[in-house]
């Protein structure tokens, strides 16, 4: 990537996370997150209690990038089919159409998405891994962009379907909104107090410029060293004791791409450790599996991460 083209996306990152922040008070790290996702045209698993503003992220994340928006309320009784969509027989054409569904656009919010049956959730599979939907027989390609924001509420566990591994491990990142502070939260009522500032956001940037951009984050440079850490780290998840099931080597590309987009985010033409440091914990931890023994421990997936890190660049420096 040469200086012109890194600088471009350092500033459709600063453009969008500004923006996003006129609406999201005091998420900018979460905002940036979602960015990486973005530039890797990955998806993310919004993990967090209900009210502190997932919806309203990811319709500031559409409205920024000029994009479609697509709402689904995951419940038990959704089919495959109010996902994709159908074919029909319009009787004034004398004809089968195709009714396309709200996955067809470029921001998909999966809302409580462990509400929905398992087939239903497998009906997400084939769209966020091959971007494509298969109806009828007949494949048909998603538009670019195409980011599905699925959130879930980590509390209410009645009725509920937990994501199977093969889905978990599709999500790009795993993210926290988390409650705002009392100067942010304060802050929100102030812009509230005359209306939603949703309502008048516009866009920063357009969906064609977005793919522009994230294709060029792939030409961010990664030194040997930062690369071998990197696969040295989820390896290490595979052979730990506090571990029952590591990354799988779609983690370890997961972890690649998005080292490079926070680093093009930064402006950086070469990641650094610190990239990788900054998304470890939101690509990896999902995708690990404690052992039971670690479980009553009340070790928790960060903490082994992070001792792994820890000793593995410690390692890489001394050396």
């Amino acid at each position: 990537m040469n200086d012109t083209e890194m600088r471009s996306a350092a500033i459709f990152g600063g453009a969008l996370t500004n923006n996003v922040e006129r609406v999201m008070v005091g998420k900018r790290d979460v905002t940036e997150l979602l960015l990486v996702a973005i530039l890797c045209e990955g998806h993310v698993l919004l993990e967090d209690v209900p009210g502190v503003g997932k919806t309203t992220l990811a319709r500031s994340i559409a409205r920024s990038i000029n994009g479609r928006f697509s709402r689904i309320q995951f419940t038990p009784d959704l089919l495959p089919s109010d996902i994709s969509g159908l074919t029909f027989f319009n009787q004034k054409l004398g004809d089968f159409v195709f009714r396309p569904g709200p996955i067809f656009t470029n921001v998909l919010l999966a809302d409580e998405i462990n509400r929905a049956t398992p087939r239903t959730q497998s009906a997400l599979l084939e769209a966020m891994e091959e971007r494509t939907v298969t109806i009828d027989g007949e494949t048909l390609p998603l538009p670019r962009p195409f980011i599905v924001l699925a959130t879930e509420n980590p509390v209410e566990l009645e009725g509920t379907f937990p994501l199977p591994e093969a889905q978990l491990d599709r999500f790009l990142l795993r993210v926290s909104v988390g409650y705002p502070s009392a100067d942010d939260e304060e802050m929100m009522l102030m812009r509230m107090q005359h209306g939603n500032p949703l309502t008048a956001l516009g866009p920063v940037v357009t969906p064609e410029e977005l793919v522009a951009v994230a294709d060029q984050v792939r030409d961010i440079q990664i030194a040997p060293d930062l690369r071998t850490t990197i696969t040295a780290l989820v390896r290490a998840t595979r052979e730990h004791a506090d571990i029952e099931l590591g990354v799988s080597p779609r983690g370890t590309i997961a972890l690649f791409r998005a080292t490079q987009a926070i680093a093009a985010v930064r402006g950086r033409d070469a990641a650094m450790l610190d990239d990788m440091q900054t998304v470890m914990l939101p690509v990896l931890a999902h995708r690990i599996q404690r052992s039971p023994a670690a479980r009553l421990r009340n070790r928790t997936t960060a903490q082994i991460l992070n001792e792994i890190a820890e000793s593995l660049c410690c390692t890489v420096e001394e050396g």
